[in-house]
């Protein structure tokens, strides 16, 4: 499986501590364009308008990765979703964002509800957004198998209309349950080993695997 995995512009203390190793190739969103640089990782390409990068670290961008694709800042998609867009262009059969939570709230919302665009309807259960918490993936209708991962925490959330929800093998199962407005079932979680199924016949549902960190030195 090809994956891309893009490097956004948000807060890099919110980075999976083991970034580095993941598999797949990189590509630079913005600012995140100069976060791998920063970490020695060139990216495949680069992607953005950089208006948050001075002259001088443009520069560089411009210096160090070969392919770029620019835009200007007034343009009817953000860095993000161009960035989503040429990489599935590119054949990517996997896009993972990171650095994409935290920091401002509007470009944490936009890219959660990026899989819900009508242009990216074909690529919703390709799409992962992940940090140091959490692992964020999308779901159309139909009946799909979880398994822990290593996550204790699962949070099923509708981001638009949903019929016929259900929830089984999980700690707090759901039956046939509706709704014509977006919802967050939070707080579920997974029972040992047991994988919990997902089904319903109508929408689109995030799926967010999470640790819970209050300050304690081992995550739960």
């Amino acid at each position: 499986m090809t994956t891309l995995n893009l490097m956004v512009g948000g807060p890099r203390e919110l980075l999976p501590a083991d970034w580095q190793q993941l598999d797949g190739d990189w590509v630079g969103v913005d600012r995140g364009t100069l976060h791998l640089l920063e970490a020695g990782v060139v990216p495949t390409f680069a992607v953005g308008d950089f208006d948050s990068l001075t002259p001088a670290e443009r520069d560089r961008v411009a210096a160090q990765v070969a392919t770029r694709y620019t835009a200007p800042p007034e343009k009817d998609e953000t860095d993000t979703e161009m960035a989503v867009r040429l990489a599935f262009a590119a054949g990517a059969e996997r896009v993972r964002l990171l650095a994409a939570t935290g920091g401002r709230l509007d470009h944490l919302l936009s890219n959660l509800f990026l899989p819900t665009q009508p242009r990216f309807a074909a690529f919703t259960e390709q799409l992962e957004v992940l940090d140091a918490q959490n692992r964020v993936r999308f779901y159309r209708a139909g009946t799909h198998q979880l398994l822990p991962a290593g996550y204790r925490y699962l949070g099923i959330v509708p981001l638009t209309a949903v019929a016929g929800l259900t929830i089984e093998g999980a700690k707090y199962p759901l039956l046939n349950w509706s709704s014509a407005t977006p919802f967050s079932w939070a707080s579920n979680e997974f029972v040992d080993s047991t994988p919990v199924t997902v089904s319903f016949t109508q929408g689109v549902v995030a799926v967010v695997d999470s640790h819970d960190r209050r300050g304690q030195t081992v995550d739960n």
